[in-house]
Parts: structure tokens; sequence; C-alpha cells
């Protein structure tokens, strides 16, 4: 068998392992039911479509861009609405990254260095198990390849309409995941300057260009919301004014980093991730022990280490010592970004898992290329890629997920709260006032019909008293469901001490029990 096509079996092996991982019995992982409300809502209009709506009347919507949602849509359309569907677009994009990496890797390093970066990104547990959850995190990550991939030719070949459709997969990355995708800048911008040919002039034209391209794709979407009257806008949950762009550089940039942001929806018995430290990524157990990622970053950084020494001592060519400085910065910002970052969910680490595949790659293949005895080490380090293999087939038969919880109802509540009030509603247009937009995802999800939010999140009044009584005297709602109690030490987000929340349990019914529900969950409105 020739090189060339024993390269490519290896490749194909490889992907075919990446799918296996991300696809066996994908539908039996839990859903994340605020992002699924928000893709069942999309589906009724054009309008709740382009403004991510989390509801189907459209009066909130999320808190992020809904570009990768539009897959999920474009997927639930096309093959039904199912656990599958739903979470079968970023599956597929962990699957299709494992080639790309690999063609990444290949043009600098060669084919070694390629394909253990393909095999490390492969089987990297938190990859698998992000993946795997219908979130778009993979999606993001899939773009970040996308981009190092362009930015590479870009550098091999001097190339600007490589350099700025880079700068536009970056830009399109940042409408799916915002901030998140930025981990990834520095190395990458690393990686331009000091791979593209020489010449000062031009390569500051280039990088210009690239520059623009970048901010007016990565703002497309936010600029584009502007041109509707704020009325036809809906608001966006996690924002103080109602604003998108607040909810993507405040509740989604400053307050992730700082922590300030309480967090909402944590799944029950869910254990809580380390607190920040620096070997927060190497925990033993949490959210995100160290076997999902940690302990693959601290062999990438080592590896790295050891490339970019080979490379400096052997006077490598451009696009080497380019693509090692830009991949191993890459891994770097993420590694001090995410121990040291106040709210952390594991899958934002998606953000540099190709830096630390990569940079693996680039380390095993160095030393492959060393000479005869190196070769020799270069085989059991990737033979320790069993280890993630093995930890990524315990995710899978466990159906480890790293969805969310927020507005997830338990299953009884749940079915008992839709049959009475389809039963009992009559014409009205909202299924019924939700005290906090983040507590009845999964309500939305089963049954698709508006509802009247009385706060978004942190307990932000959305309904007014005065307008909560003009949708009660023109029948278009004739239920409230309050699930947060206002005492004497509630604080101020506490949504069940919005002035609406107050009204409701000082002029209703409490119609809990009829309803198969415990006390003062469910009122029927005067």
């Amino acid at each position: 068998m020739s090189a060339i096509r024993l390269r490519w079996v290896v490749l194909s092996a490889i992907t075919a392992l990446a799918a296996a991982l991300r696809l066996v019995d994908l539908g039996a992982v839990r859903l994340d039911p605020f992002y699924d409300a928000a893709v069942r809502s999309m589906g009724v209009s054009w309008h709740n479509f382009f403004f991510g709506a989390y509801e189907p009347a459209g009066s909130v919507s999320i808190d992020k861009p809904p570009i990768d949602l539009w897959l999920q849509v474009a997927s639930v359309k096309l093959l039904g609405w199912g656990s599958t569907s739903l979470k079968l677009p970023e599956a597929l994009a962990g699957i299709a990254s494992v080639p790309l990496l690999y063609a990444a890797i290949r043009r600098p390093f060669g084919t070694i260095a390629g394909l253990v970066a393909a095999l490390a990104l492969a089987v990297l547990p938190i990859e698998v198990i992000t993946a795997r959850s219908d979130t778009m995190d993979g999606a993001m990550m899939l773009l970040l390849v996308v981009a190092l991939l362009l930015l590479v030719r870009a550098c091999d070949g001097g190339g600007t309409a490589w350099l700025l459709a880079a700068a536009a997969a970056l830009g399109v990355a940042f409408n799916v995941k915002l901030l998140e995708s930025l981990v990834a800048l520095p190395g990458l911008l690393a990686l331009a300057l000091l791979g593209m040919p020489p010449g000062a002039g031009r390569r500051a034209r280039q990088l210009l260009a690239a520059t623009a391209v970048y901010v007016v794709v990565a703002l497309s979407w936010l600029g584009s919301t502007l041109l509707f009257p704020a009325h036809d806008r809906p608001w966006a949950i996690g924002s103080t004014n109602g604003s998108a762009w607040n909810a993507a550089f405040v509740f989604n940039g400053s307050e992730r980093i700082t922590g300030k942001a309480a967090e909402v929806g944590q799944a029950r018995g869910a254990a809580r991730i380390a607190p920040p430290s620096p070997t927060r990524l190497l925990a033993r157990s949490g959210q995100l022990p160290g076997t999902w990622l940690g302990w693959e970053a601290l062999a990438a950084l080592a590896l790295g280490a050891f490339a970019l020494i080979a490379l400096a001592r052997r006077r490598a060519g451009r696009l080497q010592r380019a693509s090692a400085v830009g991949v191993f910065l890459w891994l770097v910002t993420g590694v001090v970004l995410f121990s040291d970052m106040a709210r952390l969910h594991p899958r934002y680490v998606e953000s540099f898992a190709p830096a630390v595949a990569g940079t693996i790659g680039i380390g095993v293949g160095l030393i492959a290329a060393a000479g005869n005895r190196a070769r020799w080490l270069a085989l059991p380090l990737t033979a320790l890629l069993a280890l993630p293999l093995a930890v990524s087939i315990e995710a899978v038969e466990a159906k480890t997920t790293d969805a969310g919880n927020v507005g997830g109802l338990p299953p009884g509540e749940q079915h008992a709260l839709s049959a009475y009030l389809l039963a009992h509603q009559g014409g009205a247009r909202y299924e019924l006032a939700a005290g906090s937009a983040t507590t009845v995802a999964s309500l939305i999800v089963a049954d698709q019909r508006p509802v009247l939010m009385l706060t978004t999140y942190n307990g932000l009044p959305l309904t007014t008293v005065a307008e909560l009584k003009q949708a009660i005297a023109s029948h278009e709602v004739r239920y409230a469901f309050i699930n947060s109690l206002c005492g004497p030490h509630s604080t101020k987000i506490t949504s069940g001490c919005a002035p609406a929340a107050r009204w409701v349990r000082a002029h209703s019914t409490d119609v809990s029990r009829q309803a198969g529900l415990a006390p003062e969950l469910l009122w029927r409105l005067p």
C-alpha cells in the first residue's frame, strides 16, 4: 500500500472513531431545555427564527445570537422533533473538526503530526461530551479549526483571500458563542503576524483588511437587530436593558469572567466545578475532572515547549515556526483563562480543545522526525491517547452531557401542569404567565404555546402589574406559575418578589392541588 493511500486509510479510521464516539446512542443523552425551547419557538415564524425567540410569542429571546440554533431548527424540520435531531448538528461539527485539524497541522508539520492531532481531538473526552450535547460550543470549535486551516493556507501561499476567509470564519464563530471564541484570537493573530510572507506594507494592508472583515462579520447579527424598531425586538434574556448587545458583552462577557451574575438552572445533584486555581483543570472530580481535558492539556504544554525549543535550535521555516507559536499561544491562553475564570461551564473549554490536540500532534510529529531513537518515543506517546479514549467510552456509556438544565421542570410536575392547563385555559392566548423566563423551558418544549413572562433573568421585572391586569381583562391569560417564594430574607434577584408576582399571590386563587402540584405554584388569575 502506498504511503498516500495508507495516510487516507488511517485518517478515515480516526474519523470513523470520532463518529462512533459522537453518534452512538446520541438520542439517549439528556437535552438542554433552555435552548430546546428556543428551537421550538424559532420554528413558529421567521421573526422568531431571526431573533432566537425563547417563547412562541417572541417576547423574549435567548442570550446569544441564534446562528447555531438555526442549524438545529433546520435539523428538526428535516428529521422531525427529537433528541437525536436536536443534537445532530453539534455531533456532526465535532466529527468534521477531526479531519480539518489534520489538514491544518499536516501542512506545516507533516503526516504524523496531523494524524496524531486528529486522533487526540477525536478521543478528547470533553470534546466528545460537548459534541453529544445540544449546546453551541461544538459548532464554534469547528469554526475555529476552519479558521486555523485557512490561516495556515494563507501563510503558506501568502494569499489575501485565504486570510480574509479565515477572518470571516472567526467572525462567524463569534456569532455562535461570542467572547468564548476570542480565546483563539491571540494565537491565530500571532500565527498571522509571524507567518504571512515578508513585506511590512503588504502584511499591514492584509491584516487591516482581515480585521475589517472580522469586525463586520462578527457584529453582523448584532448590528442587524438594530434595523428593527425596539418594539419588534424581543427582550434578550440576561440583559439589563433588553438589548442583545448588553447580553453579549456584559452578561456573556464581563460577568462571566468576574462571576457577578448568579448561576441558575444547575441540574439537581450535579457536582460543582472546582474553584479558580492554577490546578483547576487537573481536578480529580467535579463538573470538569482532569481526565476530561486537564491531563491532555498538561501533556500538550510539555510537548509544545519541546516543539518551540526544537524549532528554534534547527532554525525552522517561517510556516512551521509561526504555526507552532500560534497554536501554543492559543493553548496557553485557554489554560490561563479557564484556570482563573469565575463562571466556568465545562463546555467553554471547547474554545481551546483544538489547540490541545494540535500541540500534541506537533510535539509528537517533531519527535518522530528527530531521528531513529526519538521515533521509538513517539509511538508510546501516541499510545497514551488510549487513556482519554477509555474515558470517552465511559462517558458515552454513561450518557454524560454538558447541557444545562435551565427551565427544566421535574417530569411529574411538568406533566401535571401541562395537562391541567390544556384542560382549563380555554381560548387564552398565553398558556400561562411565568414568574421567571428561566423556569418554564420544558413546558414551552412540550406544548409550544406562548408564555407571558413576568420577569427575565435575575428577577428583573418584564411585565408590570398594569400590563398583567390588561392581559387578564382581555382574556389573554388565565393562569400564573410562580415557583419562587418571596420571604424576609429573599434577595432582589428573587423572581417571586417582583411586583407582578406579588400581585398574583395577593389577588389570585391557588389551584396547585387541583392540578396535582405542590401548594402555591399554580394560580388562577382573577
